[in-house]
């Protein structure tokens, strides 16, 4: 069928083009016009309709005989079209993300890149300030002009900043970088009532002799963390802890415990300060007294609020069966 068709075509086009270029021909001699053009052209234009006549013939009767040509026209092209706007459409999605994944990657490669310079200048021993260290703290409390006092720390950290990292250059000022919201922030809340600790933070590893110190500071409330005499933590040990490694190991996890429990509270300092000579009053303890259950209590020696030293004890205690 198919070859019929298109033996049918070449013939139909084979007939009906000589009469397409004979009838230009016949208006060009007699001089016809269309539209007042010249012969001439009105004799192209009429050839260039015959043509059109040809194709719109031929995909006709390609309509009207072939059934899968009007299945491809009619039905399968649209569809592939439909298709082909939704692969696109889907395909967006998969492309942002796809960015994104790029963005990350760049992200990640520049953080290595940055962690690598860092060791080796870790490692020659230029790294005089590290990434989240603590530079500056100071009390703020809530005043007529609470910009001017926040102006007076921001310099004095300067000053202190400054002659870690480049002590030579005394003229230099302004080394610390802050973001303009973390400086709107502050002032926000220290103007409110209440007394105030400013932590001022290093937000990256910093060289020795850099011209500046991007800083990440934070205002926090100045409240009591402990009490002079508060108990902070305590264990009981029995019978089986009395030698003096479990006793060791008891008050080093009781320090440690100590230290989650005041940062839980919102205590700034990293340390604990102990007083008095506790493993020898533990261990005296235990000489007088045997076979009997016992508690150990870590106990504050002084009032400590948010960034103040917190300085305790360890005592032993009896406890009565």
């Amino acid at each position: 069928m198919a070859w019929i068709l298109i033996v049918f075509l070449i013939l139909l086009g084979g007939l009906i083009a000589p009469f397409g270029d004979l009838l230009g021909t016949k208006i060009g001699k007699a001089r016809f016009s269309i539209l007042k053009l010249r012969p001439k052209k009105t004799a192209t234009i009429v050839t260039i309709i015959t043509g059109g006549f040809i194709s719109s013939i031929s995909i006709g009767l390609l309509i009207l005989v072939s059934e899968e040509f009007r299945q491809r026209l009619f039905v399968d092209i649209p569809f592939l079209q439909r298709t082909l706007d939704e692969s696109k459409k889907a395909l967006i999605p998969l492309q942002e993300e796809q960015k994104k994944l790029e963005d990350k990657i760049i992200q990640k490669e520049t953080e290595l890149n940055k962690l690598k310079n860092d060791v080796r200048e870790f490692r020659r021993g230029n790294i005089v300030i590290k990434r989240g260290q603590t530079l500056f703290i100071a009390e703020v409390y809530p005043s007529s002009d609470i910009k001017l006092d926040l102006a007076k720390i921001y310099n004095k950290a300067d000053n202190f900043v400054r002659k870690i990292v480049i002590p030579s250059n005394k003229d230099l000022t302004n080394i610390l970088l802050w973001r303009t919201s973390d400086i709107d922030k502050i002032e926000a809340l220290a103007s409110r009532e209440g007394s105030w600790i400013l932590i001022i933070k290093s937000a990256t590893n910093v060289l020795r002799g850099d011209n500046y110190v991007l800083v990440s500071p934070d205002l926090l409330e100045n409240k009591f963390i402990v009490r002079k005499g508060d108990v902070i933590k305590s264990s009981i040990l029995g019978q089986s802890d009395l030698n003096l490694k479990s006793i060791n190991l008891k008050i080093k996890s009781l320090l440690k415990e100590t230290r989650d429990e005041i940062k839980s509270k919102g205590s700034q300092v990293s340390e604990i300060n102990t007083r008095g000579n506790f493993v020898k009053k533990i261990r005296d303890f235990l000489q007088e007294n045997q076979n009997i259950k016992f508690k150990l209590e870590v106990v504050s020696l002084r009032d400590s609020k948010t960034a103040e030293p917190i300085v305790v004890e360890i005592n032993i205690l009896k406890i009565e069966s």
